[in-house]
């Protein structure tokens, strides 16, 4: 694999929700939520790996996450709001990023647990680090995985991929 022909797929679960009395896919983002989203932006700028796309579930509380995560990129990326990744499996996920074009070179996926973790379980072959380990073990809300892609999105295979970063950014309390 050359550098030319690698992307990067970035997935992230969306942060913390509230409870409310409402259907699970409208619940919002609670106070904690609303602090981690825009440090997982901060770290996403810091290491470079802004998004040429978002493919994001369509929840709210999703949706609410790239917001806030937007807001720290200082770049404009495309979103797509896609129903198909609430709730998905792994596999699932990974028939989306099939279909994402091959000029798009730093992807970012925005889901939920347990198919966001699975996902990058699913493809990493390979970690840098402590990386697989950690995601194994817990894929916390606000959760980041970097992913290391040879090829084209369309040829993305189970174990294919490096999993090169796993972080948990935390914004502080008021």
């Amino acid at each position: 694999m050359t550098s030319g022909d690698s992307r990067s797929l970035v997935v992230l679960r969306h942060a913390k929700s509230a409870w409310p009395e409402v259907p699970d896919s409208e619940r919002p983002l609670a106070p904690r939520g609303r602090r981690d989203a825009p440090e997982a932006g901060r770290w996403l700028r810091e290491a470079d790996c802004v998004p040429d796309l978002v493919v994001c579930s369509s929840a709210r509380r999703t949706r609410q996450t790239w917001d806030l995560v937007a807001t720290e990129l200082g770049a404009i990326t495309p979103v797509i709001h896609d129903a198909r990744i609430y709730r998905a499996t792994a596999r699932e996920l990974l028939g989306v990023v099939r279909e994402i074009p091959a000029q798009v070179r730093t992807l970012m996926l925005i889901g939920h647990n347990p198919g966001v973790q699975e996902l990058v379980l699913l493809l990493a072959g390979e970690a840098d680090g402590y990386a697989l380990e950690q995601t194994r073990t817990k894929f916390p809300t606000s959760a980041i995985a970097v992913l290391r892609v040879p090829g084209p999105w369309s040829s993305l295979e189970p174990g294919a991929a490096r999993l090169t970063d796993m972080v948990v950014p935390r914004g502080t309390k008021p």
